[in-house]
């Protein structure tokens, strides 16, 4: 009995740092939540309308911004091939997007509000991968100008409209954040076209590397005509549409090796445009 006892006040001791002998323990103490920190909303960089009211045009990044390269690719289909595709052609190219991902690879795709429409599932899935961004390449991909490829055009007066149905379109098929980047059908501009897109909030994005893929048949002539040209901040315009331009997945499993040799790191359209505003 006296030991029992003994034992009794060395565990009431023991636990008197905590609570006292022969009282219910309450819960342990908690130290208060921290205040939830305030949202902030990430916006996409874009460039200010110039001085005329016009859509700014962006055509590669800080040259002395480090040895930064952006790899876009035009996912092509124009609003009247509806049949070409049911009939079998095939305006995507999924193993250059599986290609990108394996390398690790970020790019942006300037896609059609028709091809998204075609490809719901792909668009949705581009859109939802962080290592792509998906941008606007028009609804139609008609022309903005006249002259232009043999492009159908669209008139001014439907100008903004068209771009703002690829929109709606995107976030229809699932892709959560398209940016507010357009890309004119086939490069073709004015500055009618630009003043026609101001209210839409975009930036338009060109380049200063083309790849030459469309309707080639020479990978390797492809990849030279790249790394010829790459220079600190390019934007390289290449195509994701396998009928338009089959040689594309082979050239960037050259290009994306010799350039990252070359010190290169591949970006976002939105990191060099965020570096062009000094915010990246």
């Amino acid at each position: 009995m006296i030991t029992l006892s003994r034992r009794v006040i060395a565990i009431c001791v023991l636990a008197a740092a905590l609570t006292a002998c022969g009282a219910p323990a309450g819960p342990a103490a908690r130290p208060p939540a921290p205040a939830p920190s305030p949202a902030v909303p990430s916006v996409p960089p874009t460039l200010a309308a110039g001085p005329a009211g016009l859509t700014a045009v962006f055509e590669h990044g800080p040259r002395d911004g480090g040895r930064t390269v952006a790899l876009t690719f035009d996912a092509d289909m124009t609003a009247d091939q509806g049949p070409r595709a049911a009939a079998g052609e095939r305006f995507d190219h999924p193993r250059l997007i599986g290609t990108l991902r394996a390398l690790k690879v970020p790019a942006t795709v300037f896609m059609t509000g028709r091809w998204a429409e075609e490809y719901p599932d792909q668009a949705r899935a581009l859109g939802r991968d962080p290592l792509f961004e998906v941008a606007n390449h028009s609804y139609s991909h008609y022309a903005f100008t006249g002259d232009c490829y043999g492009l159908p055009t669209v008139p001014e007066e439907r100008m903004r409209a068209d771009v703002e149905r690829a929109y709606r379109v995107f976030r229809a098929v699932g892709v959560p954040d398209p940016m507010p980047y357009f890309r004119f059908p086939g490069g073709c501009y004015d500055r009618r076209a630009l003043r026609a897109l101001t209210p839409a909030g975009v930036t338009a994005v060109q380049w200063d590397v083309v790849g030459g893929d469309a309707f080639a048949t020479d990978a390797d002539a492809v990849a030279r005509q790249v790394l010829d040209g790459v220079r600190p901040g390019s934007v390289v315009v290449l195509h994701c549409t396998r009928s338009a331009a089959p040689t594309t997945e082979e050239a960037v499993r050259t290009v994306v090796p010799e350039l990252r040799r070359r010190g290169y790191r591949f970006v976002k359209v939105s990191e060099l445009i965020g570096a062009a505003n000094g915010r990246g």
